[in-house]
Protein backbone atom coordinates (compact mmCIF):
# COMPACT_ATOMS: atom_id res chain seq x y z
CA UNK A 1 0.00 0.00 0.00
CA UNK A 2 3.03 2.42 0.64
CA UNK A 3 4.57 2.06 -2.95
CA UNK A 4 1.12 2.42 -4.58
CA UNK A 5 0.58 5.90 -2.66
CA UNK A 6 4.27 6.62 -3.42
CA UNK A 7 3.84 6.24 -7.01
CA UNK A 8 0.26 8.05 -7.61
CA UNK A 9 1.61 11.64 -6.89
CA UNK A 10 4.48 10.88 -9.32
CA UNK A 11 2.35 9.74 -12.37
CA UNK A 12 0.22 12.74 -11.64
CA UNK A 13 2.65 14.94 -11.73
CA UNK A 14 3.72 13.40 -14.76
CA UNK A 15 0.57 13.42 -16.38
CA UNK A 16 0.37 17.25 -15.30
CA UNK A 17 3.37 18.13 -17.10
CA UNK A 18 2.60 16.12 -20.12
CA UNK A 19 -0.55 18.39 -20.51
CA UNK A 20 1.20 21.39 -19.75
CA UNK A 21 3.62 20.57 -22.79
CA UNK A 22 0.72 19.83 -24.49
CA UNK A 23 -1.24 23.24 -24.23
CA UNK A 24 2.35 25.69 -24.64
CA UNK A 25 2.39 23.22 -28.10
CA UNK A 26 -0.93 23.76 -28.70
CA UNK A 27 -0.76 27.52 -28.51
CA UNK A 28 2.22 27.66 -30.28
CA UNK A 29 0.89 26.22 -32.67
CA UNK A 30 -2.04 28.46 -32.73
CA UNK A 31 0.60 31.41 -32.91
CA UNK A 32 2.40 30.34 -36.22
CA UNK A 33 -1.06 29.81 -37.78
CA UNK A 34 -1.50 33.48 -36.77
CA UNK A 35 1.39 34.67 -38.02
CA UNK A 36 1.33 32.94 -41.55
CA UNK A 37 -2.41 34.32 -42.38
CA UNK A 38 -1.00 37.83 -41.00
CA UNK A 39 2.31 37.59 -43.47
CA UNK A 40 -0.08 36.08 -46.03
CA UNK A 41 -1.85 39.22 -46.01
CA UNK A 42 0.50 41.15 -45.29
CA UNK A 43 2.24 39.93 -49.06
CA UNK A 44 -1.42 40.25 -50.88
CA UNK A 45 -1.49 44.12 -49.46
CA UNK A 46 1.97 44.70 -50.50
CA UNK A 47 1.50 43.15 -53.85
CA UNK A 48 -1.31 45.37 -54.43
CA UNK A 49 0.47 48.30 -53.67
CA UNK A 50 3.31 47.65 -56.07
CA UNK A 51 0.29 46.93 -58.88
CA UNK A 52 -1.10 50.36 -57.78
CA UNK A 53 0.54 53.40 -59.72
CA UNK A 54 3.03 55.85 -58.46
CA UNK A 55 1.15 58.31 -57.66
CA UNK A 56 -1.77 56.29 -56.23
CA UNK A 57 -1.29 58.08 -52.66
CA UNK A 58 -1.33 61.30 -54.10
CA UNK A 59 -4.19 60.43 -56.29
CA UNK A 60 -5.90 59.26 -53.55
CA UNK A 61 -5.48 61.61 -50.94
CA UNK A 62 -6.72 64.45 -53.43
CA UNK A 63 -9.77 62.72 -54.02
CA UNK A 64 -10.35 62.22 -50.29
CA UNK A 65 -9.90 66.22 -49.80
CA UNK A 66 -12.24 66.91 -53.31
CA UNK A 67 -14.58 65.02 -50.99
CA UNK A 68 -14.39 66.56 -47.95
CA UNK A 69 -14.78 70.13 -49.94
CA UNK A 70 -18.06 68.77 -51.87
CA UNK A 71 -19.88 68.06 -48.53
CA UNK A 72 -18.67 71.33 -46.84
CA UNK A 73 -19.95 73.31 -49.72
CA UNK A 74 -23.27 71.23 -49.68
CA UNK A 75 -23.33 72.02 -46.17
CA UNK A 76 -22.83 75.63 -46.83
CA UNK A 77 -25.20 75.77 -49.51
CA UNK A 78 -27.54 74.36 -47.53
CA UNK A 79 -27.24 76.89 -44.78
CA UNK A 80 -27.18 79.64 -46.53
CA UNK A 81 -23.65 80.43 -46.23
CA UNK A 82 -21.00 81.42 -48.65
CA UNK A 83 -18.68 78.54 -48.97
CA UNK A 84 -15.46 80.84 -49.56
CA UNK A 85 -15.90 83.18 -47.07
CA UNK A 86 -16.61 80.05 -43.97
CA UNK A 87 -13.16 78.84 -45.44
CA UNK A 88 -11.09 82.02 -45.12
CA UNK A 89 -12.84 82.29 -41.08
CA UNK A 90 -10.99 78.74 -40.49
CA UNK A 91 -7.76 79.81 -41.90
CA UNK A 92 -5.99 80.94 -38.75
CA UNK A 93 -3.05 83.88 -39.37
CA UNK A 94 -0.45 81.97 -38.82
CA UNK A 95 -1.13 79.45 -41.58
CA UNK A 96 -2.02 82.41 -44.14
CA UNK A 97 1.10 84.45 -43.35
CA UNK A 98 3.15 80.96 -44.17
CA UNK A 99 1.41 80.63 -47.74
CA UNK A 100 1.91 83.83 -48.47
CA UNK A 101 5.59 83.28 -47.74
CA UNK A 102 5.59 80.25 -49.87
CA UNK A 103 4.16 82.06 -52.77
CA UNK A 104 6.66 84.86 -52.83
CA UNK A 105 9.21 82.65 -52.30
CA UNK A 106 8.34 80.93 -55.60
CA UNK A 107 9.11 84.11 -57.47
CA UNK A 108 7.78 83.40 -61.01
CA UNK A 109 9.64 84.74 -63.88
CA UNK A 110 7.14 86.17 -66.79
CA UNK A 111 9.88 87.17 -68.96
CA UNK A 112 10.18 90.36 -70.60
CA UNK A 113 6.27 92.14 -71.09
CA UNK A 114 7.06 95.93 -71.47
CA UNK A 115 9.83 98.65 -70.43
CA UNK A 116 7.31 99.27 -67.50
CA UNK A 117 7.48 96.12 -65.98
CA UNK A 118 10.84 95.33 -66.33
CA UNK A 119 11.47 98.72 -64.77
CA UNK A 120 9.09 97.85 -61.65
CA UNK A 121 10.54 94.29 -61.45
CA UNK A 122 14.41 96.21 -61.35
CA UNK A 123 13.26 98.26 -58.92
CA UNK A 124 11.58 95.50 -56.33
CA UNK A 125 14.65 93.92 -56.84
CA UNK A 126 16.74 96.67 -55.41
CA UNK A 127 14.75 97.57 -52.95
CA UNK A 128 14.78 94.06 -51.55
CA UNK A 129 18.41 94.80 -51.09
CA UNK A 130 18.55 97.81 -49.21
CA UNK A 131 19.95 97.32 -45.97
CA UNK A 132 19.55 100.36 -44.27
CA UNK A 133 22.79 102.02 -42.37
CA UNK A 134 21.43 103.63 -39.25
CA UNK A 135 24.90 104.87 -38.12
CA UNK A 136 25.36 107.01 -41.36
CA UNK A 137 21.60 108.08 -40.69
CA UNK A 138 22.05 109.64 -37.35
CA UNK A 139 25.38 111.14 -38.54
CA UNK A 140 24.01 112.20 -41.56
CA UNK A 141 20.76 113.44 -39.48
CA UNK A 142 23.17 115.38 -37.17
CA UNK A 143 24.96 116.91 -39.82
CA UNK A 144 21.88 118.45 -41.66
CA UNK A 145 19.84 119.54 -38.33
CA UNK A 146 17.05 121.13 -39.15
CA UNK A 147 17.15 120.70 -42.70
CA UNK A 148 17.20 116.85 -42.49
CA UNK A 149 13.61 117.24 -43.29
CA UNK A 150 13.63 120.01 -45.63
CA UNK A 151 10.82 122.43 -46.25
CA UNK A 152 9.64 124.52 -49.06
CA UNK A 153 12.72 126.79 -47.86
CA UNK A 154 15.32 124.19 -47.62
CA UNK A 155 18.30 124.29 -49.95
CA UNK A 156 20.20 120.63 -49.81
CA UNK A 157 19.84 120.26 -53.45
CA UNK A 158 23.82 119.11 -54.72
CA UNK A 159 24.93 119.10 -51.03
CA UNK A 160 24.60 115.77 -50.41
CA UNK A 161 27.70 114.11 -51.42
CA UNK A 162 27.95 109.99 -51.58
CA UNK A 163 30.12 107.55 -49.66
CA UNK A 164 33.26 105.87 -51.31
CA UNK A 165 31.52 102.56 -50.03
CA UNK A 166 28.18 103.32 -51.68
CA UNK A 167 29.92 104.48 -54.92
CA UNK A 168 31.79 100.77 -54.56
CA UNK A 169 28.20 99.17 -54.32
CA UNK A 170 26.62 101.08 -57.26
CA UNK A 171 29.55 100.14 -59.28
CA UNK A 172 29.39 96.11 -58.09
CA UNK A 173 25.59 96.10 -58.48
CA UNK A 174 26.14 97.34 -62.41
CA UNK A 175 28.62 95.01 -63.10
CA UNK A 176 26.64 91.80 -62.43
CA UNK A 177 23.57 93.80 -64.13
CA UNK A 178 26.25 93.75 -67.36
CA UNK A 179 27.30 90.02 -66.74
CA UNK A 180 24.06 89.06 -66.77
CA UNK A 181 22.58 90.18 -69.59
CA UNK A 182 25.77 88.77 -71.12
CA UNK A 183 24.32 85.61 -70.39
CA UNK A 184 20.87 86.13 -72.24
CA UNK A 185 21.30 84.99 -75.53
CA UNK A 186 24.01 81.96 -76.40
CA UNK A 187 24.35 83.78 -79.85
CA UNK A 188 28.16 84.32 -80.76
CA UNK A 189 29.39 87.54 -80.85
CA UNK A 190 30.21 88.55 -84.60
CA UNK A 191 33.79 89.03 -85.39
CA UNK A 192 34.38 91.80 -88.00
CA UNK A 193 38.00 90.67 -88.96
CA UNK A 194 37.50 86.98 -89.22
CA UNK A 195 37.32 85.67 -92.85
CA UNK A 196 33.96 85.16 -94.44
CA UNK A 197 33.82 81.77 -96.04
CA UNK A 198 29.98 81.46 -95.57
CA UNK A 199 26.61 81.93 -97.02
CA UNK A 200 24.40 82.04 -93.90
CA UNK A 201 24.53 80.52 -90.80
CA UNK A 202 23.93 77.04 -91.31
CA UNK A 203 26.99 76.27 -93.89
CA UNK A 204 28.96 78.85 -91.01
CA UNK A 205 28.67 75.89 -88.33
CA UNK A 206 29.44 73.62 -90.29
CA UNK A 207 32.07 75.30 -91.97
CA UNK A 208 33.53 75.32 -88.49
CA UNK A 209 33.09 72.01 -87.67
CA UNK A 210 34.75 70.95 -90.54
CA UNK A 211 37.65 73.24 -89.12
CA UNK A 212 37.86 72.02 -86.32
CA UNK A 213 38.14 68.05 -87.38
CA UNK A 214 40.19 68.49 -90.60
CA UNK A 215 41.77 72.00 -90.42
CA UNK A 216 45.24 71.23 -89.40
CA UNK A 217 45.22 68.67 -92.99
CA UNK A 218 44.28 71.26 -95.20
CA UNK A 219 45.72 74.39 -93.98
CA UNK A 220 48.27 74.33 -96.69
CA UNK A 221 46.22 73.62 -99.67
CA UNK A 222 44.55 77.02 -97.78
CA UNK A 223 47.36 79.09 -97.90
CA UNK A 224 48.11 78.22 -101.74
CA UNK A 225 44.75 79.07 -102.74
CA UNK A 226 44.66 82.17 -100.97
CA UNK A 227 47.80 82.84 -102.39
CA UNK A 228 47.08 81.68 -105.37
CA UNK A 229 50.13 79.52 -105.96
CA UNK A 230 47.89 76.33 -105.59
CA UNK A 231 48.33 73.69 -108.51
Amino acid sequence: LRSFSAEEPTETMASQKREERLRKFRDLHFKRNEARKLNHQEVVEEDKRLKLPSNWEAKKARLEYELVVDQKKKECAAQGEDYERVTLLEVSAEDADRWERKKKKKNPDPGFAGYAEAQLRQYQRLTKQIRPDMEGYERQKQECGEDFHPTSNSLLHGTHVPSREAIDRMQEDVEKQIEKRSKYSRRRAYNDDADIDYINERNAKFNKKAERFYGKYTAEIKQNLERGTAV
